[in-house]
């Protein structure tokens, strides 16, 4: 099977012709012994097959990154039968540097793509595609990666060039930056035409880009982007929830019609369909969440949020557009590791989803007022939700110096330097085949790691008898009380940050079972979602047997454990490294234990 590489800087539409291209036919893993992502696909074209690699993004093949290393060795080692290059051409003379280190290096058969010719059409740049391709040597097409008419003209383009190859005649005089810009002055000189020699900024653009009104703006946009990322996931997720309600009673009825062990009917009718609707949620938010940044990033907003953020967020590490993922995970933390795809790069991807894990997601403050108010009065329960977002605060500028020193190395940090692109429509069709496809591959992957983080939950919760007493978890629990006290939690609210792991909303349904005995552990972890737990019973309780400054220790505990089964399921999927993801849940394991015990014991000072 012929191989096509695909090379280009970020953002230069290769993940949009790659998807164009192969569909459902790729699939998404890892360089052997790095964390970079490897996308691999076919396509079949007049009878024959063919395979595309996605190359990670990168700006040369001189850097140092993991992903500048892994397109240069992948390029070097001439693994391609052909390379295609894609360029911007509304912006040719400084996306042309990888075509410059691609001949310095390579004498690999290649294409160039003038990806966005749309775009510099409309900001008046005409190029003369025959020229450039005559001192090149190499195939040169005017190209719009969006657009579907462009793809049957490149795939019998591939056909010609794998059948009867062209190399790039002429190379830069050196390896040195000033002799590959030298060299594309000379490739572009007299072909390339700007008919508009004067840019005006426009009245929206100079608000956007505004130090003040600009950030105001970016927020609106982006919590704007959010509600309507929930609009689109909203119908998604209402129909998976339906789906253990549906199906408990019915398989649960079936199951032990047939004589069916108690274990095995507790599987199929609650862990199985609930494991279904956990991935049908998690595809929901990545498909609307992927949505509405494609949409952004179609349009040129996005840079402009970079642009707003890059100087705050840098300190961390980062860049600008990290600030979408992390208000993201306000609403949801799946929402906001998915929206860590705007990164550019690996490091920067998993640095994200680890800030991103500090910022308490909207299930936890449903949970954090209610059982506050069981043991504080207004005025101390305002002060405990102010406490968690200033302790928000300072865990993410903990995380980002702890893990950025490996992830975000100061040494490979620099000041953002880009070109605002002009704003443009959306191809939104093709943005939401791409969505589609970015929570189908995600969908997959849930089903397999969900279902066997809820198997393990199940194993340590479930009884025959239905009785707490009687569960793994129980036995687990009171066994290490005498360790848990020194955290300040008891082996009842102990039991309820462990759950609080597997999802949050369960936190009530768990207290609910533990003392008020309704229901068993199980059905109050996995039926969280589909019934109402009032707390009327439980406020009338837990104040008798919790102390206030347990209880104060198990609202820090739970609220900055990790998120949420699902959450940990979506940073593997997208980070694609099981250490760097098991690093991460341990910190905030480790970090939420340390903080429950230490406002636990500063609580009793006072309390």
């Amino acid at each position: 099977m012929k191989k096509i590489a695909l090379l280009g800087q970020p953002n230069s539409g290769k993940s949009t012709v790659f998807n164009a291209l192969t569909g459902s036919r790729q699939h998404v893993g890892n360089w052997p012994g790095k964390t970079v992502e490897k996308c691999e696909g076919t396509f079949k074209f007049e009878g024959e097959t063919y395979s595309v690699i996605d190359l990670p993004g990168s700006y040369g093949m001189t850097g140092n990154s993991d992903e500048e290393k892994i397109t240069a060795d992948y390029i070097n080692s001439k693994q391609a039968d052909l390379v295609c290059i894609l360029v911007d051409e509304s912006q040719l003379e400084r996306s042309m540097y990888m075509t410059a280190d691609f001949a310095s290096a390579c004498g690999a058969p290649a294409i160039l793509l003038l990806n966005m010719s749309d775009v510099a059409k409309r900001k008046g740049i005409k190029v003369d595609e025959e020229k450039i391709k005559e001192r090149l040597g190499i195939p040169v097409l005017p190209f719009v990666a969006a657009e579907r008419k462009y793809y049957a003209n490149l795939k019998q383009t591939f056909k010609q060039e794998l059948d009867s190859p062209h190399t790039i005649k002429t190379k830069p005089a050196d390896n040195t930056a000033n002799a590959k810009y030298d060299w594309i002055k000379t490739i572009l000189d007299g072909a390339t035409e700007n008919t508009i020699t004067e840019y005006k900024m426009s009245k929206f653009d100079r608000a956007a880009t505004s130090p003040v009104l600009g950030k105001i703006i970016a927020l609106g946009v982006i919590l704007a982007s959010f509600m309507v990322a929930m609009c689109i996931c909203s119908p998604f997720m209402s129909i998976g929830a339906m789906l253990p309600s549906l199906l408990n009673e019915p398989i649960a009825n079936l199951l032990n019609g047939w004589g069916v062990h108690p274990w095995l009917v507790s599987i199929f009718s609650l862990i199985i369909p609930n494991v279904i609707y956990f991935a049908i949620s998690m595809a929901s938010f990545a498909l609307g969440i992927n949505f509405m940044f494609g949409l952004l990033e179609e349009i040129g907003y996005l840079a402009r949020i970079a642009f707003q953020f890059d100087k705050t967020l840098s300190r961390m590490g980062l860049q600008g557009k990290a600030v979408c993922p992390i208000l993201m995970g306000f609403g949801c933390t799946i929402a906001g590791a998915c929206g860590s795809r705007v990164m550019d790069n690996w490091g920067q991807r998993m640095l994200a989803m680890a800030i991103v894990w500090a910022v308490p997601c909207g299930s936890i403050w449903t949970v954090v007022p209610v059982i506050a108010s069981m043991f504080f009065p207004t005025s101390g329960v305002v002060c405990i939700c102010l406490g968690i977002l200033v302790y928000m605060v300072v865990l993410m500028v903990v995380v980002s110096k702890i893990f950025g020193k490996k992830l975000s190395p100061e040494q490979t940090r620099s000041g953002m330097i880009m070109e605002l692109p002009p704003y443009h429509r959306p191809h939104i069709w093709n943005v939401f085949k791409e969505a589609c496809l970015k929570a189908w591959d995600i969908f997959l992957r849930a089903l397999r790691v969900i279902t066997l983080v809820s198997l393990l939950f199940w194993v340590f919760s479930y009884s025959s008898t239905g009785n707490i007493e009687d569960s793994l978890l129980y036995k687990v629990g009171t066994t290490i009380e005498p360790v848990t006290k020194f955290f300040g939690l008891g082996w009842q609210t102990f039991m309820g940050f462990l759950t609080s792991a597997f999802a949050k909303e369960a936190i009530l349904g768990v207290l609910n079972a533990i003392f008020v005995g309704q229901n068993s552990l199980v059905e109050a972890t996995f039926n969280a979602q589909n019934t109402v737990y009032t707390a009327s019973t439980i406020s009338q309780i837990m104040p008798e047997v919790i102390s206030k400054p347990e209880a104060l220790a198990f609202l820090f505990a739970c609220t900055f454990n990790i998120p949420c089964v699902m959450a940990l399921s979506t940073t593997y999927r997208e980070s694609h490294s099981l250490k760097w993801t098991a690093r991460v849940a341990l910190f905030y394991i480790a970090g939420a234990l340390i903080l429950s015990c230490i406002v636990y014991h500063i609580a009793c000072l006072f309390m």
